[in-house]
């Protein structure tokens, strides 16, 4: 029996839209904010669709952010996504220390904590200047937190808060596909990214390249004020769900 064949017998049409929606949704969050796929697409899909964890929502996350960065790759600042990549790349390492010495649950619960800090200090007039030290910072958050969490985007959303809209969705875009094409190849690595997931990520590439269309208008019209409420608010959502996580 093909991959093909497999899939289309466990998957009905019902179960197909479902899932084309939700990743259509969490595109159309990306394109605008910047933010957003992973952290609405990923707790409903381990619900719903753990056929989707991680695999191929990964796969389909990939071009999503490569999209974004060539949709206003003019804006990208080179030395703010530079910074941002190794950052995110000393944090993924780091992690991997932090977990020989401190539970997942503790750093979990910490990062969750202050993110949040973070969140009120912001909407109370804190200023985080998103200058290449802070950023570097950030990135080495996220990928302590992405590797620990499965959720590495708030550091981003408070360090690039203040950043203008077009940059940010650019230097975003480039630091997740980059990140998204080494986590792809380690599943493949290890056998959790075979035909059939392939096969899924395929079929769900309509949805995505719709949400993302979507976003291409919607983008021009929101204002930056707008943009930085949204990415305060995804990084609170964020910090909350990794504190439900625990406490469950």
């Amino acid at each position: 029996m093909s991959a093909w064949t497999a899939m289309a017998e466990h998957l009905s049409w019902g179960r197909y839209l479902a899932m084309g929606l939700m990743v259509l949704a969490g595109a159309a969050m990306q394109g605008v904010g910047g933010l957003g796929y992973a952290m609405f697409c990923a707790p409903l899909a381990a619900i719903f669709f753990p056929e989707l964890v991680p695999g191929p929502l990964l796969a389909v996350g990939a071009p999503l952010a490569l999209l974004a960065y060539l949709r206003e790759r003019d804006a990208l600042n080179r030395q703010v996504a530079a910074a941002t990549l190794v950052g995110r790349v000393i944090g993924t390492f780091a992690a991997a220390g932090l977990l020989v010495l401190f539970s997942a649950h503790a750093l979990s619960v910490l990062f969750a904590v202050l993110i949040l800090a973070a969140v009120s200090l912001s909407t109370l007039g804190w200023r985080v200047q998103p200058s290449t030290t802070n950023l570097s910072i950030a990135g080495v958050a996220s990928g302590i937190m992405g590797t620990i969490t499965a959720a590495g985007g708030p550091p981003f959303a408070i360090a690039m808060q203040h950043l203008a809209p077009a940059t940010m969705r650019s230097t975003l875009g480039v630091v997740f596909f980059a990140g998204t094409i080494v986590s792809l190849s380690a599943l493949a690595w290890v056998g959790r990214m075979g035909s059939g997931q392939w096969l899924l990520s395929l079929v769900l590439l309509p949805w995505m390249l719709g949400g993302f269309l979507a976003s291409n208008r919607l983008a021009r019209h929101v204002s930056k004020a707008t943009i930085r409420r949204w990415l305060l608010g995804t990084a609170a959502v964020s910090a909350c769900i990794i504190l439900l996580r625990v406490w469950l």
